[in-house]
């Protein structure tokens, strides 16, 4: 027990301190892994739903000390998103785990790609779409990308991010912090309520995936604050693409 403990803290460290780099893709890894060690989908889903939220505490007691967030897109954020993750939430439970998982590996292979074809994702603030019908647009992108992160939540906080660089005009690293505070904790934690509500969480997993969520959540915002995130990005690449295929062919 003690090893299986030590193990998934060292999985889940790894894993939200990636994610924390690079503005979400903690389920790339975490999620699969306890699906590996032989959780079902739906129980995995929001054993990880839950154990995220301590992603977006060590993040966000990172990110504010440098990162003040705009209230009005702070908001917008939390108002759209929100409804989709718990009507995300609650419709992948009633889809079959291989079903699941087939999707997960497809979404996230997908995710791989498109970085790769992106090499510059945003190095300057240049805000745009901010008010009026394109305001109204990018907001009902954020509640689509919030039904994915209450369902298959595999890298869904990327989205987030490439989206507010994409048609907001923001810049990578202000970007990353909005996503790892609302996303990491708002998001999430509703994300984990519904689930709970609704699924089965494994709790004798959570204290060691708490733990490396928090120090992971941290660690990475501490480290794309002050060095960038090239390597990482290359890395995210691979990673993404290895675990898409493992998921799909097992």
């Amino acid at each position: 027990m003690e090893l299986d403990q030590l193990l998934l803290f060292i999985i889940s460290l790894m894993a939200n301190l990636f994610s924390a780099l690079a503005g979400g893709g903690a389920g790339l890894i975490q999620l699969p892994a306890l699906i590996f060690l032989g959780l079902p989908f739906g129980i995995a889903l929001a054993t990880h739903k839950v154990a995220s939220v301590a992603l977006g505490v060590g993040a966000t007691l990172r990110h504010l000390r440098s990162s003040p967030l705009e209230r009005r897109f702070a908001l917008l954020i939390l108002a759209y998103g929100m409804p989709g993750v718990i009507l995300g939430a609650s419709i992948i439970l009633t889809v079959p785990d291989r079903m699941a998982e087939l999707a997960l590996g497809i979404l996230t292979m997908g995710l791989g790609i498109y970085s790769w074809l992106s090499p510059e994702l945003g190095q300057h603030l240049k805000p745009s779409h901010r008010k009026g019908p394109s305001l109204v647009f990018g907001g009902l992108v954020l509640f689509l990308i919030g039904v994915l992160n209450g369902s298959l939540t595999s890298g869904t906080g990327l989205f987030v991010t490439l989206w507010l660089v994409r048609w907001f005009g923001m810049d990578y690293k202000l970007a990353v912090a909005y996503t790892l505070i609302l996303v990491g904790l708002f998001w999430n934690g509703i994300g984990a309520v519904t689930l709970g509500l609704l699924g089965d969480i494994y709790w004798q997993w959570l204290p060691a995936l708490l733990l490396g969520s928090l120090i992971g959540g941290y660690l990475g915002a501490h480290l794309s604050i002050i060095k960038g995130n090239r390597l990482i990005k290359r890395s995210y690449e691979v990673i993404t693409l290895l675990v898409g295929l493992k998921l799909i062919l097992s």
